[in-house]
């Protein structure tokens, strides 16, 4: 049973008055059972009424360019939308319907003015013949905080910690050092990383089990990558990744992006309702919508928690995104649904706007819930889609289990929902450090007894790593985990014993996101890439590269009289990214084609004079 289902049974039970206490201490066992008692009551309202519209109701904070989302069942549909603004006015404006077909954005024609309160009421139908009902929300327009657009400073690298190609001059990533080769056992598959800071370009970046370059995409100056990985995106796999700037405030402003095996862009994903999205995630489904998030600065009397009250806070927002339409199904916002009192960022810890929250993981469980991890309350929440309410809140000040030993986190990243009920979660551990090691924590929450215990925990043995900020804990088939530390340029994969099977490092004081590993096949559109050097008496120095081609075993060197008479002069294996090839000849034409495992021809590049 899952720890959503288990849940739910709690929930039925506790409101038929048989749920029993468990071993928990009066305080948190109130907490626990108040939260399940309202989850219960979000469900049966979730029963009567299954269309979810948003802004939620009571959402402090809207964007002024907010459209109004009723996400329901296949055949949801809306009518006679009323949107009537507190200063504003009655707003006119369209519907469109979602390409999953469970229901429709109302898009007003002009936006709402900061504070004021909106009011709406709409009637829901499904298939033809079922009955409407009504459907509504109430919610306030944010004052919105401008912030500095300022990046994050680069820092100080190693220049020799960059690859060069002279095949390919302008792809200069990081250079990626293995440590630890892959042993019996470890994961098939290429690395998927997005290198920022330190020395070299930022951008996606392949790697294979040797740390060798599979495909660099290089971004413009000012431009990083984060959460670079395959997903499924209409039956086939796809790169995705978020892309933008990293302010020094403390989150990005940027795009979803999504490329196919031809190295193709096939698709952009932008935050809606006016907003930039964060670079914390990007989750597509098998429905066709992806999972998103976004900060947004707003200005807020912030003296209940001794800040200013002409104060900026940065409140966590997650978005539901219909890929093909770019409608926004489904919006949460963390202010109204989490206290600012669960925050343990202080309020004067900086001149930046208070982050008091910083959602920095969001990973849907089931129809009804999603599991949001929060950095700056060192809590993973459980948040039912319909009502926006915390289930359940599993560490920070008000966790609704008892935490069994080495299962406090401290600014974690990247929770997700296991099998057999478990939660993974990277605890950072640092900033400032709490513990010696950041950690990969399995842990098993137990909804009968209130109670989390400690299935796993994962740390390099042979090196203290402390990742202030960052960071993944990625499941592998076969029980196996690959840990990425963010902050730091390592990743590690364990196996299911704890053991280290694989190591590898970026260069220094290189940052990546999150590090994933998964089989790729990737076929460029573009030829391969070649350059000569002479080195006198007719010898040459031939090197060839296909930047994202991984079925090349082999390539051959072509050279003629003229780019349209070239014979065959050598054939070599393929070798790492590059491959040099010494070969004589007096011929004026080079050219190169690459060969796969069957010695067919699969490549050829232009030729070129030397």
């Amino acid at each position: 049973m899952t720890i959503r289902a288990a849940m739910l049974l709690a929930a039925v039970a506790l409101c038929a008055g048989i749920c029993a206490c468990g071993s928990t201490s009066a305080a948190s066992s109130e907490v626990f059972h108040a939260e399940v008692f309202h989850a219960a009551v979000a469900v049966a309202a979730a029963a009567a009424n299954p269309v979810t519209v948003s802004p939620l109701p009571d959402t402090q904070d809207a964007s002024p360019a907010t459209q109004i989302s009723f996400l329901g069942g296949p055949g949801t549909r809306v009518a006679d939308v009323r949107v009537v603004g507190s200063r504003s006015g009655v707003h006119a404006g369209h519907l469109r319907a979602y390409s999953t077909g469970t229901g429709e954005s109302f898009l007003p024609a002009h936006p709402f003015i900061p504070g004021e309160r909106v009011t709406v009421h709409a009637r829901i139908g499904g298939t033809r013949g079922t009955p409407t009902r009504a459907a509504s929300t109430t919610f306030t327009i944010a004052n919105q905080a401008a912030v500095s657009p300022k990046e994050f400073p680069i820092q100080e690298g190693n220049p020799s910690a960059v690859q060069h190609y002279s095949s390919a001059p302008t792809l200069t990533p990081s250079t990626v050092t293995v440590t630890t080769p892959a042993q019996p056992g470890a994961t098939p598959g290429d690395f998927f990383l997005a290198p920022y800071q330190g020395q070299g370009s930022p951008g996606p970046m392949i790697v294979d089990q040797g740390g060798n370059l599979v495909w660099f995409h290089p971004l413009p100056t000012g431009m990083q990558a984060t959460n670079f990985q395959v997903q499924q995106y209409g039956g086939k796999p796809v790169l995705t990744w978020w892309q933008g700037r990293i302010l020094e405030v403390g989150f990005g402003q940027g795009e979803e992006v999504l490329y196919n095996s031809s190295y193709r862009q096939v698709g952009t994903i932008r935050a809606g309702n006016g907003y930039r999205a964060d670079l914390h995630e990007i989750r597509l489904t098998s429905e066709g919508t992806a999972w998103i998030d976004v900060f947004d600065p707003i200005h807020m009397n912030l003296s209940a928690v001794h800040g200013s009250t002409n104060g900026i806070l940065t409140d966590s927002v997650v978005e539901e995104v219909d890929v093909k339409t770019g409608l926004v199904m489904w919006e949460w916002h963390a202010l109204g649904h989490i206290p600012l009192a669960e925050s343990n960022q202080s309020v004067s810890a900086s001149n930046y706007p208070w982050d008091y929250v910083h959602i920095n993981s969001v990973d849907p469980g089931s129809a009804s819930d999603v599991l949001l991890s929060s950095r700056n309350t060192w809590t993973l929440y459980d948040v039912d889609l319909h009502s926006g309410g915390a289930r359940w809140r599993l560490g920070g000040k008000r966790s609704s289990f008892k935490l069994g030993s080495g299962t406090r986190f401290y600014w974690q990243h990247d929770a997700e929902f296991q099998p057999g009920g478990l939660i993974s979660v990277f605890d950072n551990g640092s900033s400032p450090p709490k513990e010696k090691q950041s950690r990969g924590l399995l842990l098993r929450p137990d909804p009968a007894h209130h109670t989390v215990t400690l299935v796993k925990q994962l740390t390099n043995p042979t090196k203290t790593l402390l990742a202030v900020a960052q960071a993944n804990m990625l499941s592998l088939p076969g029980g196996d985990w690959l840990l990425g530390y963010g902050e730091l340029p390592n990743f590690t994969e364990f196996d299911s014993s704890g053991q280290v099977i694989f190591d590898a490092t970026l260069g220094k004081n290189v940052q990546d996101f999150r590090t994933y590993l998964s089989p790729w096949s990737g076929q460029p559109t573009t030829p391969p890439s070649l350059s000569v050097q002479p080195s006198g008496a007719g010898a040459v120095a031939v090197a060839a590269s296909w930047n994202g081609a991984t079925n090349v075993a082999s390539w051959r060197v072509l050279v003629g009289a003229s780019p349209t008479t070239l014979t065959l002069l050598a054939t070599a294996p393929k070798t790492g990214f590059q491959t040099t090839i010494a070969a004589q000849t007096a011929a004026p034409y080079v050219a190169v084609q690459a060969l796969d495992g069957s010695g067919a021809v699969i490549g050829t590049s232009p030729a070129i004079k030397i």
